[in-house]
């Protein structure tokens, strides 16, 4: 066997080698975009799995706040605010704080 044919069957073979590196390549690619795919479906599905399950637990804890609300010198606009802005900054639901009376008091 020649030089020149020497040459010429090892860039065939070097060319079949790396033309089935691309392939596999691009099959682990498309293997992966699959499998992330079908990953982020099952998330999805489990994540309002877990939204309806958290809105019905919600639902039966909720409890209507009963009794009276007194409020002295204070209109409903602003009483509405003060108990809005409370249960916000004690991270309670408004359901579950009771007030009794809302006093304005004059500085």
């Amino acid at each position: 066997m020649s030089i020149a044919n020497s040459l010429l069957v090892s860039l065939i073979v070097m060319s079949v080698v790396f033309s089935c590196l691309v392939a596999l390549s691009f099959l682990l690619k498309a293997q992966t975009f699959v499998f992330n795919f079908i990953d982020t479906n099952k998330k999805k599905q489990q994540e309002k799995v877990e939204v309806v399950s958290n809105i019905n637990s919600f639902e039966k804890k909720i409890e209507k706040s009963t009794g009276e609300l007194t409020l002295i010198g204070v209109d409903e606009k602003t009483t509405a605010m003060i108990m809005a802005i409370l249960s916000d900054e004690l991270k309670v639901p408004l359901c579950e704080l009771q007030f009794k009376y809302i006093k304005l008091i004059n500085s």
